[in-house]
């Protein structure tokens, strides 16, 4: 009863030492690529908030620094947070945040400079729609209308529209298309709720093109 056993048991592991043979160097691989692969998905994890804590705390610089208005101070921390997390939803947001600083301090170059970051980057499409809005802005103060209009053809999120349309109005208005301008305008003003302030900004607007909204017919959908 024992032989008989003995020999199972031989027959066993000489089937297994077969199976070894055949197969041992491929399932060492496969062992080998999926620790590797294990390793390298919690390295970047690990890296991954690592970066964010990082943004995080130069995000915070860069909003106490506009705060302050200290634009030097804006734009350092601004430079550290582009060069050291670059893309981060952090690095996005403190771009949006150094342009607007640096155009209230008269510095449109790299205002400039940080609202195109945040449109190439592209990882948030309602945060580049409102670079590509500001910048637009910026076209305007220059006295490039043309530009202005070009930066304003993408689509973008339909909370935004109002807001873009009222920026074409400025853009056209400024080639002197009256019609053209009175028709973003009144687009403008229609996006807009009533408890949204800026509405009375686009109505004066349209009034001043000799256009009262309120006696308007409703667009058709």
């Amino acid at each position: 009863m024992a032989s008989h056993y003995d020999l199972e048991e031989q027959e066993q592991i000489a089937q297994l030492k077969a199976f070894w043979v055949r197969y041992g160097n491929l399932i060492t691989w496969v062992l080998v690529a999926a620790l590797g692969a294990y390793a390298a998905y919690n390295g970047w994890q690990y890296w991954e908030r690592r970066q964010a804590l990082q943004a995080a705390a130069l995000l915070d610089e860069l909003e106490q620094a506009a705060r302050a208005s200290d634009v030097e101070r804006v734009r350092r921390a601004w430079a550290d947070l582009k060069a050291q997390a670059p893309r981060t939803m952090q690095a996005q947001h403190g771009a949006l945040l150094a342009a607007r600083t640096l155009a209230q301090a008269d510095q449109a170059s790299d205002a400039r400079a940080a609202l195109q970051f945040v449109v190439d980057a592209g990882r948030d499409e309602a945060l580049a729609a409102i670079a590509r809005l500001r910048l637009a802005a910026l076209e305007l103060d220059a006295g490039q209308p043309e530009a202005a209009l070009r930066l304003l053809e993408p689509a973008v999120p339909e909370a935004l529209r109002p807001w873009q349309a009222d920026r074409r109005g400025d853009a056209l208005q400024r080639q002197g298309q009256a019609d053209a301008a009175r028709a973003a305008y009144l687009d403008a003003w229609r996006g807009l709720t009533a408890d949204v302030g800026y509405r009375a900004i686009v109505e004066a607007k349209l009034n001043a093109l000799g256009v009262d909204p309120t006696a308007q017919p409703e667009a058709k959908p």
